[in-house]
């Protein structure tokens, strides 16, 4: 079991390498987090988690806000974070803490993998791709106003900064990755000085610092078509706030759905990753979560230390996760979403026995 320490939040001790903040979000949050601790913990990951709250839990946990200040300090300190799914009520109520965490941190770039595994059934085989999203603005900036009692406006926030900031960070990433194309979804027929802004900050970095990489624009729309059509003729896509969110959803259905698709976001100094699905509450505390998204992000998390930071054992561990975790589901050793009959924990098991094969 995983060893609890009291301190400035309680602590999970794995190595004592590198510190990383553990928030395990709401509903099935803490049950997939005590999963994927555990691999990560079988893996000989060389890192210490230092829990902290977010979301319904700290409000349970009587903090009085759902993103309380000693978990953004943590964060800003450690620089790393591993979060679970928090839940966002609709319409009404606080407000999103995966927006707050953005803002606050200013975790400019989400980075969504969206990848075909085998023993997980799709309509769609060999993708491979990367969603790319402007995390800090456009109408995602929530910059809403009700004009009159029949009338409320949203507007849609963009700047020179955050959009040459996307721009070359896409191309980089591109570069860094051995990617060969960036596709920039956009509705710059429409909206032509916001999305007309990203594109012409798109062509000037291209041009000038990554004419190796393929570049293209596509209207949102018509994007939409043909990654239904053939998810496989793209590579990296690259869109603003809203487009990115509707996106990397659209993209996670081609292989199988949110439980299968990781997540980062990505700031200059500090990195959150995270499940992108939701927290579930209908089957919390029935031990029958699937916990590989949050692995998968987990296993970026290490990816990111091995290459960011030069720790070549994250790297390592990264690897042997990934390795074991495809074994796993290709054996058919899965949760009752992918078509298998392990529970949460069972399923950690069964990729914990293959980190040494």
């Amino acid at each position: 079991m995983v060893k609890l320490e009291g301190g400035g939040g309680d602590t999970i001790r794995l190595m004592a390498k590198q510190k990383v903040v553990l928030i395990p979000g709401d509903g099935i949050g803490p049950e997939i987090s005590d999963a994927v601790v555990r691999v990560l913990e079988g893996a000989g990951a060389p890192v210490v988690f230092e829990m902290h709250l977010a979301g319904v839990a700290a409000l349970e946990a009587g903090m009085d806000d759902v993103l309380p200040e000693v978990t953004v300090d943590a964060i800003l300190q450690r620089g790393v974070a591993l979060k679970g799914p928090c839940t966002t009520p609709i319409g009404e109520g606080f407000s999103s803490v995966n927006v707050g965490l953005r803002k606050r941190l200013d975790l400019w770039a989400a980075v969504r993998p969206v990848k075909s595994l085998a023993g997980v059934e799709s309509r769609y085989e060999g993708v491979d791709l990367i969603i790319i999203r402007e995390n800090t603005e456009g109408l995602y900036s929530g910059v809403e106003n009700q004009v009159t009692s029949e009338v409320i406006i949203s507007m849609k926030v963009a700047t020179r900064k955050a959009c040459k900031r996307i721009a070359r960070g896409a191309f980089r990433f591109a570069n860094r990755n051995g990617r060969k194309k960036v596709s920039v979804f956009h509705k710059a027929n429409i909206m032509k000085m916001t999305d007309g802004l990203l594109l012409d900050l798109c062509r000037m970095v291209h041009a000038e610092d990554y004419p190796n990489i393929e570049y293209e624009e596509v209207i949102v729309d018509a994007g939409s078509m043909r990654l239904v059509q053939d998810p496989t003729q793209f590579d990296i896509i690259l869109c603003e706030n809203l487009y990115g969110d509707i996106m990397s959803d659209l993209c996670a259905g081609l292989v199988g759905g949110l439980g299968v698709t990781p997540g980062g976001n990505y700031g200059d100094e500090r990195v959150v990753f995270e499940a992108v699905h939701g927290s579930a509450p209908d089957i919390a505390g029935k031990g029958v979560a699937n916990p590989l998204a949050l692995l998968m992000s987990a296993k970026m998390m290490l990816e990111y230390l091995g290459d960011y930071k030069g720790n070549k054992e994250a790297a390592a561990s990264a690897k042997r996760i990934e390795s074991a975790y495809l074994a796993a589901l290709e054996a058919g050793e899965k949760t009752g979403d992918l078509g298998g009959s392990l529970d949460t924990q069972g399923f950690a098991d069964a990729v914990i026995k293959r980190l040494g094969s």
